[in-house]
């Protein structure tokens, strides 16, 4: 993966010490900030960092409940808007002034009331239903069918099998249905993806799946930021290179 530095504007020896940050180089940065802070009525919500992140890289943003991982991401994203004053450029565009042109570029998945899928709709439906928002107004979007699913979900599945085009989203299991909502989440196109909530997967297994997958992404050119409560997990996948961490809870 290419370097990404990315840190609080206090000491980083408050960083998780179980991760390393690989070596910066004049890779240029698709997401900047200096001092990037919010506040909200009862105070503060995140920080003040400083970001610093290349494309192509897997950054984890660890934090307890409160600690304003949410708001972060949706801020990176175009989706939030930070202090007034804060400086961040995110795929080369002055936020919060140019966060449509952000949005087109990028996608967030797993943050409740955002991506949400119906639950009593057949994964060609949620496919049906991506593709045709996507679509030109005169496209003829039709029901895709298993192969079609496959081709659409293969990105994120890899070699795990797809889900039937004629399964009900609420039959798939919590890891699937993440994972289906990323692959949908790419029919975009994006440049940058984030990922709120891993951890709130219950199964060791299925959180692998979706670790490994957003990693996977990576190696395809992807920026990938995921939120989690924790990052000790990570070190359990014997993974090479680490990602790059940065702990909120350091800044409540």
């Amino acid at each position: 993966m290419s370097s990404t530095t990315i840190h609080p504007s206090h000491s980083l020896e408050d960083r998780d010490p179980h991760l390393t940050a690989e070596t910066p180089t004049a890779t240029p940065s698709i997401i900047r900030a200096s001092a990037l802070q919010l506040d909200g009525n009862r105070g503060r919500i995140y920080g003040p960092l400083d970001l610093d992140i290349a494309p192509g890289t897997l950054t984890l943003i660890t934090g307890r409940a409160g600690s304003g991982k949410t708001s972060l991401l949706l801020t990176l994203v175009g989706r939030m808007r930070a202090n007034r004053g804060c400086a961040l450029t995110v795929l080369g565009r002055a936020l919060p002034a140019r966060a449509r042109g952000v949005q087109r570029r990028s996608a967030a998945v797993g943050i409740h009331g955002l991506d949400d899928l119906d639950e009593v709709v057949t994964v060609a439906a949620a496919v049906r239903e991506r593709e045709a928002w996507l679509a030109p107004w005169y496209r003829v979007v039709r029901t895709p069918d298993d192969d079609h699913v496959a081709t659409v979900c293969e990105p994120v599945f890899g070699d795990t099998p797809a889900p039937a085009a004629k399964e009900f989203v609420h039959e798939l299991d919590e890891a699937d249905n993440l994972l289906l909502r990323i692959a949908l989440a790419l029919l975009s196109e994006p440049e940058l993806i984030v990922v709120d909530d891993i951890d709130s997967l219950h199964d060791t297994d299925g959180r692998r799946r979706v670790w490994e997958a957003l990693h996977g992404l990576t190696d395809q050119g992807l920026t990938v930021i995921v939120a989690a409560a924790s990052a000790s997990e990570l070190s359990r996948l014997g993974w090479a290179q680490l990602p790059n961490h940065i702990n909120l809870s350091v800044n409540h």
